[in-house]
Order: C-alpha cells, then structure tokens, then sequence
C-alpha cells in the first residue's frame, strides 16, 4: 500500500514529506522532482511568494546510488522565507506578546473554523498548516510517482479551461498529446487557446486591480492506464472516488467532475455512455477494445477502461483579499475587516500542475494494488503477464 505524509507550516523554515510503500529499485531523479516544483510556481498571477521561493526538493533518506531502497523514501524543501519569519513562526516557549498575531478570520478561509476547533486565540496556528504552501509538498511526491507511472508509458497533461469569465468552448483537441504539453508550458496560464489566454490574462489583471481574486477551471487527463485499476467490491476501491477525494483535498478545490460530468444529467442514456469496439489486428494502434468518445473520463464502475483519464477540477477565488471583507475579531467580538497576508491573485494554472502531481499519487497507489512486489522488477512481471491474459 502507497501511503504518505506532509509537514511543515507556510512560513516555517521547511516542508517535510515521507513516501512508503514504493518498490526497491525505482530510479529517482531529483531534477525531475524540481522540475515538478518549478511548473508549480509558475502561472500569471502568482503572489510576491513565488519571487522569493525557488523550491528545490532533497531527497534526504531512502534512495541509494538514485535508486529507491524499498523503505520509505524523505523529501525535504527548504522555505527561503523563513528568515523573515523566524521570530514570529519560533518553536521556542513565547517571552512575551507573541508577535504578528492574526485574530481577524478571513471569510472562505480555514481560519475560524479552525480556531474554534483547536482552540487557538492566534490565528495563524491555524493558517500556517491550512496553506496552500503545502501542496509543495505534495507535488514532490506526486512527481515521485510520476517516474514508476511513466516506466509503464503513463503520461500526464494538464490544461485551464476557465478563469473568471474566460473560457475555453468545448470541442478542443486533446489527441496530439506532445502539442498539448508544449503549447500548455508556454502559456502563462497553461491555456490552448491564445485568444482566451489574452482575455485571461486581462481578467487577472482587472481582479489585482480591484483587489480581488479570481477561481476558474482546470483540465486533467491521464494516458496510457491499463485496464483494470481501481475496483467496486467496496466504496474506498472506486477510482474515481479516490481521485475525487484527492482533487477536493487541495486548497481552494469546490468542485470535480470526470468525462461529462454534470452534462451528463442533460443527457439521454443513449448520449451519455461510449459504445464498445473491437480490433485484433496487431497492427492497429486501437488494438483490442476501445472506444469512439470517452464521455465517462476513462472510468466505468470505479474502474479504468483504457480511455483516457479525464478530470475536471473547479478551484474558488482564494480568500486572502487586497481589499478584505466585513469579519469579527475573534478577541473584542467586534466588526471588522479581514486580515490580509501575501497572497496570489489566480492560483488556477498552478492547480492543473498541482492536481496532475495528487493525481500520480492515487493513480501510483491504485497501480500498485494490481501489480505490486517489492521490487520494480517484480512488479514489471506482473504487469506483463497482465497485459498477454487480458482479453
């Protein structure tokens, strides 16, 4: 079983995340977690963080000679921020009034809901963790599981469909997977589109303008699963179900659908559901079965098909405002104006790389659960002892 955890507070002086269950003799390449990492900053309309952060990931326990050992495997990404918020963010027992205390919670933030579940006076016991910072973490080890995924030719790609009122109509072409990944890496907010980019752009810019913030729409897709991850014996094998709780777990995500998704609801069932093919020719690139459209995302029954892996995640305009909203302070009870701390004014580009990275991690799980050993070359056989039995 593929498990894992994250540590480390937005401003503390480093992001900690462990990884077990992978196989002894993985190849591991640092660069290609970093790169991961990188993609994560970038996108139009970042915050003054992503000038200050150049994350880098160490891997500090677990790989040996740039193979994986079997045991679990550490990351390690240094905060360069930390040295302006040494003194606020100390482990250290407080002398006196504890400095940079936030006690006006921000509406749509982790912050007051929080506070009253922990019973903090000081808000930023709670922020610190609820940070969107800690998805670094979690895109290290997403990148981690990218390279067992792509051993077996899985790819991923990600593309924005939507920011604020700026969108992509359907009927976009996701077949050239190599054009996507290329035209999506060149735009600064990972749109297909150049015209919709523009306008994009220039809703972010409005947004910083005013103050506010902006939410929009990711795009997913996965390809080159087999057949046969996931399960329906029971609700916690269900793929989708999996993906789903791990999409919804990042910050600021309100909404997945997969394939169709809420269209689907409009639809007859005769529209709705992807009728089944057949080709043994060796030589076909369809070999076997398949489908002519993929309305269910690549997933049936929990299950993947062979289709392409389609997710869609819908992200909300972050809550930290330039212009906060109308709050209570949490020590006088009395009216006020919501904190404000650095923040982005569109974080949509940088959670289609975030999502592709949780998605590895779930798609590396459920992959392991069919075909896992203890080493990679075990599981390499069971893999193709799969493929030459499946009919």
């Amino acid at each position: 079983m593929l498990t894992y955890l994250t540590s480390g507070e937005s401003h503390g002086p480093r992001l900690t995340a462990i990884i077990d269950g992978l196989p002894s003799g993985l190849p591991l390449d640092d660069d290609r977690i970093n790169y991961q990492l990188a993609r994560r900053q970038k996108g139009y309309g970042r915050g003054g963080r992503m000038q200050i952060e150049d994350d880098r990931a160490v891997i500090i326990s677990g790989v040996r000679r740039g193979l994986t050992l079997g045991g679990p495997v550490t990351i390690d990404i240094e905060n360069k921020d930390w040295h302006n918020w040494s003194e606020t963010m100390s482990v250290l027992p407080s002398t006196g009034q504890i400095p940079d205390a936030v006690t006006e919670p921000r509406p749509g933030h982790a912050d007051l809901a929080g506070g009253i579940k922990y019973n903090h006076c000081d808000l930023r016991n709670v922020f610190e963790r609820a940070s969107a910072r800690e998805t670094a973490a979690r895109v290290a080890l997403g990148a981690i599981a990218r390279q067992l995924l792509e051993i077996f030719t899985i790819e991923f790609a990600s593309h924005v469909i939507r920011i604020g009122d700026a969108v992509v109509e359907p009927g976009y072409n996701l077949s050239d997977f190599k054009k996507l990944q290329a035209i999506t890496e060149n735009s600064p907010v990972r749109c297909l589109d150049a015209r919709v980019s523009k306008l994009m752009t220039e809703a972010i810019d409005i947004a910083e303008k005013d103050g506010d913030t902006l939410g929009g729409i990711a795009e997913i897709i996965v390809r080159g699963l087999p057949v046969g991850l996931g399960g329906f014996s029971q609700a916690s094998q269900r793929l989708d179900s999996r993906l789903a709780a791990a999409m919804v777990s990042i910050p600021s995500v309100k909404g997945v659908e997969f394939g169709l998704g809420f269209k689907a609801a409009r639809r007859r069932g005769s529209e709705a559901h992807d009728e089944i093919f057949y080709d043994g020719r060796t030589n076909t690139p369809r070999k076997g079965f398949y489908r002519r459209t993929n309305y269910a995302g690549g997933i049936e029954g929990g299950i993947t098909n062979g289709e392409d892996i389609i997710i869609r995640v819908a992200s909300k305009p972050i809550s930290t405002l330039k212009k906060p909203l109308s709050t209570v302070d949490i020590e006088t009870k009395q009216p006020v104006r919501a904190a404000v701390e650095r923040a982005d004014i569109c974080v949509v580009p940088a959670l289609a790389v975030i999502a592709e990275n949780v998605a590895a991690l779930v798609l590396a799980g459920v992959f392991l659960d069919k075909f896992g050993g203890d080493s990679l070359t075990e599981i390499k056989t069971g893999y193709e002892a799969f493929l030459r039995s499946a009919y």
